[in-house]
């Protein structure tokens, strides 16, 4: 995308000092920005590079003051972190558009599925019997969609992806490269012999809108009714979610987490890479949970902070750390104190 900095001034309410003619091509980091990028500057420590950057255009505050002369045109905004999310987002939807834009004749799509507006559809590409693809989204090579999908407005689906049937996707969703919606859920019943009998999985998973799910993470359809992520949710990568399971809005998991079925995680909450979850539990709205903790009760209370394996309460689980890491110390002190009493 090639935009002038005027342009781009009109579309993030900035003020410009400099040349509003400049042709802005994309972002960078401002110690690596080169001619015709844009960057940023809103941590204080990395003020120096602005003085040295070869950047063609810098987002600042707009109350910041310049110690140097400097060579790239400012854009003032009222907070440079949101203004860089939404500018990176709008670069990425558009790198997206400019690899497809059209419906590759390389693509599979069924007769009796349906397409919006301005869909894009990439190489190898399977759109199955009955799905429906909404306006604007861009689907790139090599992913299937299964028969009764319904994929929403705007949304990105990357290279490898797989939704499989009759599972839901919201608008404005991002599913990273791999990532797979609607396998089964891990569902067996032991025999009378001992053998583990596959219990059907005839559920599906839904995804509401602003969902954004890292590669190679799956959310596993339900055993009936719906696996359901709400609005808002981000999932990292290399993440498991089990059949049933629910995610409350605008909660967010990093990398490797896993919960187990028919689990209840609560809105705005915060968790870790690598927590568990036990089955069946239910996690309040607003909980924060330690990397590599595990959970296995109910979460009743919300806003907690919690840590360790078996989670408890975060500040107890710092002190329990330091008295740990002191155990081979407090042993020999107790072994001491026992041959005194002894005497």
């Amino acid at each position: 995308m090639q935009i002038s900095a005027a342009a781009l001034a009109r579309m993030i309410d900035a003020t410009i000092d400099g040349d509003p003619e400049v042709i802005i091509t994309g972002p960078a980091r401002i110690e690596e920005a080169g001619s015709g990028q844009i960057t940023f500057l809103a941590n204080p420590a990395y003020e120096h590079h602005l003085y040295e950057t070869k950047a063609t255009a810098v987002l600042v505050s707009r109350d910041f003051q310049p110690r140097k002369p400097i060579s790239p045109t400012l854009l003032r905004v009222d907070n440079v972190y949101e203004t860089v999310s939404g500018l990176l987002q709008v670069y990425q939807q558009d790198e997206a558009a400019q690899t497809v834009r059209q419906v590759s004749q390389h693509a599979a799509v069924d007769a009796t599925a349906r397409l919006g507006e301005r869909v894009r559809i990439g190489k190898f590409t399977v759109v199955s019997e009955k799905a429906f693809i909404g306006a604007g989204t861009v689907v790139l090579d090599q992913v299937f969609i299964g028969p009764n999908v319904r994929i929403g407005n705007n949304c990105t689906i990357y290279p490898g992806a797989r939704i499989l049937r009759d599972c839901v996707v919201g608008n404005n969703c991002i599913l990273h490269a791999n990532v797979v919606i609607g396998a089964d859920g891990f569902g067996f019943l032991p025999d009378g012999e001992g053998n583990n009998q596959k219990v059907p999985q005839v559920g599906n998973v839904v995804l509401e809108d602003e969902v954004e799910i890292g590669s190679n993470t799956t959310v596993d359809r339900a055993t009936m009714g719906s696996t359901v992520i709400r609005r808002g949710v981000k999932l990292d990568n290399l993440i498991q979610i089990g059949h049933n399971v629910e995610i409350g809005r605008n909660t967010v998991i990093a990398a490797q987490a896993g919960v187990a079925g028919s689990t209840k995680i609560g809105a705005n909450c915060r968790i870790g890479g690598q927590v568990g979850f036990a089955g069946h539990l239910t996690i309040a709205d607003g909980t924060n949970i330690q990397a590599q903790s595990g959970i296995a009760r109910h979460i009743k209370e919300p806003g907690q902070a919690l840590a360790g394996s078996p989670a408890f309460g975060y500040r107890d689980w710092i002190k329990s750390s330091i008295v740990f890491s002191r155990l081979p110390e407090l042993y020999k002190r107790v072994a001491q104190l026992e041959k005194i009493l002894e005497k």
